[in-house]
């Protein structure tokens, strides 16, 4: 009965601090998981570089890294406006994934990459949509910036030969 007590009075406080703070809660947790995935997606962008066989795949990796690079900086800026810290690392999920990548090569892992590439991008469009239907946010307004790129990415990566 006391932990019973002890969710609903911390369910209550938690739902009164989201309504006090409104989407302030929500933007730094964004901008957060977008630095993060911008880091992913430039180690994945590396390891395209590095390990595929596609000559288009390793373009690919190339405009991740670049693209993926300048969408972090302004991701850190939104962050350094906002006043939180800004990750420095993918998250333990992200990175169990660059390693799962990096131990393919050759036509493996350019069907892995376009396979994985697609289905990020797809997800990362629609949280960074999400997100830019707010009004006057910093992270908003990112959002709004970064989602031709986004697009842009996955209409690439679903152009690569899937059966390479």
């Amino acid at each position: 009965m006391r932990n019973l007590t002890l969710f609903v009075s911390t369910a209550a406080l938690l739902g009164w601090m989201t309504a006090a703070s409104g989407a302030d809660k929500v933007s730094p947790v964004f901008i957060r998981d977008a630095i993060q995935r911008n880091l992913a997606e430039i180690r994945m962008g590396q390891l395209a570089q590095d390990k595929a066989q596609s000559s288009d795949v390793k373009s690919y990796g190339q405009m991740l890294v670049t693209d993926q690079s300048a969408s972090n900086e302004q991701a850190e800026k939104v962050a350094e406006q906002i006043g939180i810290a800004t990750p420095t690392e993918p998250s333990v999920t992200q990175k169990a994934m660059l390693d799962k990548m990096s131990r393919l090569s050759g036509t493996a892992f350019d069907r892995a990459f376009i396979n994985e590439m697609i289905a990020d991008h797809k997800m990362n469009i629609a949280r960074f949509q999400n997100e830019a239907k707010k009004k006057n946010d910093p992270a908003a307004d990112f959002a709004n910036q970064a989602l031709p790129t986004l697009k842009k990415h996955l209409d690439a990566a679903q152009k690569l030969d899937p059966n390479i």
